[in-house]
């Protein structure tokens, strides 16, 4: 049984940081908004290792990776065509398996 107290809790005020702007903020409230509390503040806890120390380093990096990730704009998708002959091939193939089919039906004698 582990006896020590090495849970560490880190609390991260979004609303009132300077590091952000309000575009940014917005877009942190949004994508990490199960992390964050009422009172706009971003709250981990980490009790993985024995060590405080390392409890905390630990939670300082999940912290900056969940921002990071947060502020990561993803690029829209832009629908494509099939080239030519990829829909000749799939055509090509339909009618090859077609024939198949039906060669293998009842013949007449």
């Amino acid at each position: 049984m582990n006896k020590t107290e090495s849970k560490v809790s880190l609390w991260f005020d979004v609303a009132a940081s300077a590091l952000f702007s309000d575009e940014e903020k917005k877009r942190i409230f949004q994508q990490l908004a199960s992390a964050i509390t009422d009172d706009g503040y971003l709250q981990l806890n980490c009790d993985k290792h024995r060590s405080q120390l390392q409890n905390k380093q630990s939670v300082i990096e999940r912290a900056i990776t969940m921002l990071e990730k947060s502020l990561v704009v993803a690029k829209p998708r832009r629908r494509t065509n099939p080239s030519k002959t990829a829909v000749e091939k799939r055509l090509e193939k339909k009618r090859k398996q077609s024939i198949k089919k039906i060669e293998r039906g009842k013949v007449d004698v």
